[in-house]
């Protein structure tokens, strides 16, 4: 045991996860590459759980945060604040949300937290639909709609959630549908679910669900829960922390693929948009947005550096296309880890979108996970020079690919390659 690890495991929680069974710390990082404390260098395609969303160190992200903190670093929501402005001005735009209003936090985590209060404030009532496998942060209201026994330490909530089918097209009681059957079946179950229950506030659902596995239903199941939800005014809550900011190539946010019935009433994003910085936020309709009545600030979401940061990356994102180059290299990656998967015996799927790519793992010749096989091919990855990610839920175990969006094709080639290598190796 390290020095660091040791001391680790005096004053933080045995909760607080570390990958490898030799934790690593990371000091530096440039482009699409880190180097851990021993100098090893990685092809990095995990980005800090898909935070760092354009490059390490970039240029234009670190110039604007050193020249911003040499200015003022903090000042709250009690004062004016231009670039909170400026950059709410933005993302309001993009959102696709008709007269929204933009309320920053620290991490998708508050985000969430923030959205949940809004809905239920706004409806009046106290009940959540949730999807199942869904993830939406650590904070007491988060973990009790989370529909992740992995991930939901309590059963405790000050919300009464219901969880809808829909989230995971290729297992449980729809899987061998087509996609139209399994549309219809959702929105059956939904309708059922609805006449079993008061008035509800409103529906969350990530586009892809992120740590349970980067599953994702067909496009358009939201559109068409939608239509039900509207029937009953409940609202739907679209969850972008990892969709969002073009991560998924064909669309800008994740919700897109389901927008045949207009855009969701709130949108919660974080992770991307600060390149690594603390950035989250929600998006709104105005009387939404508005209807709380008590006043409330944040102290640290929105900070003038934070901002500062958020307002560069998305500059550089937009600027160099980078959804276009995640729709592109993603498209090489995906068919390249394909291959790759079609002689593992321990692969079931390999899916995803963009720069969002899930390899579901199981016991080779069954449906059971493999825990076990995920963490191996971990260590054998990160062996290779390559860092990536784990997730799953109810009895599943994947493997998450999601390097910056700036990734070059050169090195989808060399990550899947090491990729490659690794699982043949277990």
């Amino acid at each position: 045991m390290s020095g660091l690890y040791a001391r680790h495991r005096a004053v933080i929680p045995d909760w607080v996860s570390l990958y490898y069974r030799d934790p690593i710390e990371l000091t530096h990082g440039e482009g699409r590459h880190v180097w851990d404390a021993d100098g090893n260098r990685y092809l990095d395609f995990f980005g800090g759980i898909l935070t760092t969303m354009t490059a390490h160190a970039l240029p234009e992200v670190t110039k604007a945060v050193a020249e911003q903190a040499g200015r003022i670093i903090h000042s709250s929501t009690l004062y004016l604040n231009r670039p909170m402005v400026e950059l709410a001005e933005r993302i309001a735009a993009l959102s696709g949300i008709p007269d929204a209003r933009v309320f920053f936090t620290t991490s998708g985590t508050e985000a969430n937290d923030t959205a949940l209060l809004l809905a239920t404030a706004y409806r009046r009532s106290s009940q959540i639909l949730a999807m199942r496998n869904s993830y939406h942060g650590r904070s007491f209201s988060t973990v009790g709609i989370t529909g992740n026994r992995s991930w939901s330490p309590t059963g405790l909530s000050p919300l009464q959630t219901l969880y809808v089918h829909g989230g995971v097209r290729h297992r449980g009681p729809y899987a061998e549908f087509t996609d139209e059957r399994f549309v219809d079946a959702c929105v059956a179950d939904l309708e059922d679910l609805l006449g079993h229950t008061r008035d509800v506030a409103a529906l969350i659902a990530e586009p892809i669900q992120g740590v349970g596995g980067f599953t994702s239903p067909p496009d358009g199941l939201y559109a068409a829960f939608r239509r039900v939800l509207d029937r009953h005014g409940i609202l739907w809550i679209a969850d972008e922390v990892q969709t969002g900011w073009g991560r998924t190539g064909e669309h800008f946010w994740g919700w897109q693929a389901h927008g045949q019935a207009g855009p969701p009433d709130i949108l919660t994003f974080a992770k991307g948009i600060g390149n690594g910085m603390s950035i989250g936020g929600v998006v709104a309709r105005a009387e939404i947005m508005n209807c709380l009545d008590a006043n409330s600030i944040s102290t640290f979401g929105g900070s003038p550096v934070t901002m500062a940061a958020g307002l560069a990356n998305l500059t550089y994102l937009l600027e160099h296309d980078l959804q276009g180059n995640a729709r592109r290299v993603g498209g090489l990656l995906i068919e390249r880890l394909r291959a790759a998967a079609a002689g593992a015996a321990s692969v079931r799927e390999v899916r995803g979108r963009g720069l969002m790519i899930g390899i579901e793992l199981t016991e080779p010749g069954t449906d059971r996970a493999a825990p076990d096989t995920a963490g191996a091919v971990l260590e054998a990855a990160r062996a290779g020079g390559l860092l990536i990610g784990k997730g799953g839920g109810h009895n599943t175990s994947a493997l998450r690919v999601a390097p910056p969006l700036s990734l070059t094709v050169a090195e989808a080639e060399e990550g899947a390659a090491i990729l490659e290598q690794a699982l043949r190796s277990v």
